[in-house]
C-alpha cells in the first residue's frame, strides 16, 4: 500500500497534515503555526522542519515553508489580492535578510506554452527588473531599487538542457546574492488548487509532485540560497477521484443507515484507510489514464490573476521604494 504522505503533492503543509493525522501526535523535528484572518479568509500556516527525523518524517529539507490559503486567490476580488500580496512580501522577508546592495535573480520555472505550468514565466514578465539599470538611476530613486534580473529558462524538454544547470551557470556569471524560483506545484487536495501559495527557503526540486523530479535547484546545486515561490495547479487523477469517493461515502452513510444490507456493504467500504482507498484507485486507473493529471477549465485566467499577485509581492519585497500603489498603478 501507498502510505498517506505518498501522496503526489509538492506542498509541505499537506505532508505535515497527513503525519499529525495518522500519529495523533506533534511529529518530533516538525512544527506548525497557524494563523488566520476570518474576514478576508486567509491562512497562513508556518511550518518548520527542525531535525533530522523531522526531516526524515516529511521527505523534505529541513527549513522553513509557508502556506497561505484562501479561495479568492482564484477569484477576481482586488482586495483580498491586495492583501494576500501584502501578506507575502511581509513573509519572503521573513525568510531571508536582503541589504540595499543586495542582487537578486529570480527564475520563472515552467513552460509558458502549457498554461497551468506557465506560472513562472508569467511571473517574470510581470516583474520590475533593474540590473539593466545599475549605475544610471537618477539621484531621487537612489537606495529605492534593488538589482534584480529574472529569466524564464524553459524546460528540459524544449532546451535539452537541465534548469539546474542553465541557473548555475547565470548564477557563476552574475554573482547574485539570492536566487527566487517560481514554479506550478501539484496539490494533494482539489480544494488547494489555485488557492495555495507556498513559500520556503529550502529550495525546490521541479516536477517532484508530478513523478518527475529533477535536478534540485537549492544552494547545494547551484551555489546561493534559493527561495522557493508555488502554487499548485493541478492534481493528480487518483487523488481526484480519492476525494470525490469520500464526499460520496459520507452521503451514502446518511442514505442507507434505514437500509441494513445498505448499511454492511457501505461498512466495507468505509473501512478502508484513506492511503489504501488512494492505493486502490491509483491501480484501477493507472491502465486507463496513466500519469493524467487534472486542472480547472478557467486556468488560464487564474494563472493571470496568480501570476499578477506573486509579481507584486516579489515587487514590494525586493524594492524598498515600491509600495502597493504602485504596484496596482505601474506594474500590472
Amino acid at each position: 500500500m501507498i502510505p498517506s504522505k505518498n501522496f503526489r503533492t509538492d506542498i509541505a503543509l499537506e505532508i505535515a497534515e497527513s503525519l499529525f493525522d495518522e500519529s495523533g501526535q506533534e511529529i518530533p523535528g516538525v512544527e506548525m503555526i497557524t494563523e488566520q484572518d476570518e474576514q478576508m479568509g486567509i491562512t497562513v500556516t508556518w511550518v518548520k522542519v527542525t531535525s533530522q527525523a523531522g526531516e526524515a518524517a516529511m521527505g523534505r529539507p529541513m527549513g522553513n515553508y509557508v502556506t497561505l490559503e484562501s479561495q479568492s486567490m482564484k477569484e477576481n476580488d482586488p482586495a483580498v489580492h491586495e492583501e494576500i500580496t501584502k501578506i507575502l512580501s511581509r513573509k519572503l522577508g521573513k525568510l531571508h535578510n536582503l541589504t540595499e546592495n543586495s542582487s537578486i535573480l529570480v527564475i520563472g520555472l515552467g513552460n509558458r506554452y502549457v498554461t497551468p505550468d506557465a506560472l513562472g514565466p508569467q511571473v517574470c514578465d510581470k516583474l520590475l527588473v533593474t540590473r539593466h539599470l545599475q549605475g544610471e538611476t537618477p539621484i531621487e530613486v537612489s537606495g529605492q531599487l534593488r538589482c534584480v534580473s529574472a529569466i524564464a529558462p524553459g524546460v528540459m524538454g524544449i532546451t535539452g538542457i537541465e534548469t539546474a544547470e542553465t541557473v548555475k551557470g547565470i548564477a557563476e556569471r552574475i554573482s547574485p546574492d539570492l536566487i527566487i524560483a517560481i514554479d506550478a506545484l501539484a496539490s494533494r487536495k482539489t480544494s488547494r488548487v489555485n488557492a495555495t501559495i507556498q513559500i520556503s527557503d529550502t529550495g525546490v526540486s521541479p516536477g517532484a509532485g508530478m513523478g518527475n523530479k529533477r535536478t534540485p535547484l537549492n544552494e547545494e546545486t547551484v551555489g546561493v540560497p534559493v527561495i522557493a515561490i508555488g502554487v499548485p495547479t493541478v492534481v493528480d487523477a487518483a487523488t481526484l477521484v480519492n476525494d470525490t469517493i469520500e464526499r460520496l461515502l459520507g452521503a451514502m452513510s446518511n442514505a442507507v443507515m434505514d437500509i441494513p444490507e445498505g448499511a454492511n456493504i457501505f461498512g466495507m467500504m468505509d473501512s478502508l484507510q484513506e492511503d489504501e482507498r488512494y492505493a486502490l484507485i491509483r491501480e484501477l486507473l493507472d491502465p486507463y489514464t496513466g500519469n493524467m493529471f487534472v486542472t480547472p477549465k478557467e486556468v488560464d485566467a487564474v494563472i493571470t490573476r496568480l501570476a499578477g499577485i506573486i509579481a507584486g509581492c516579489l515587487n514590494i519585497a525586493l524594492h524598498p521604494g515600491i509600495t502597493q500603489a504602485d504596484v496596482n498603478r505601474y506594474l500590472n
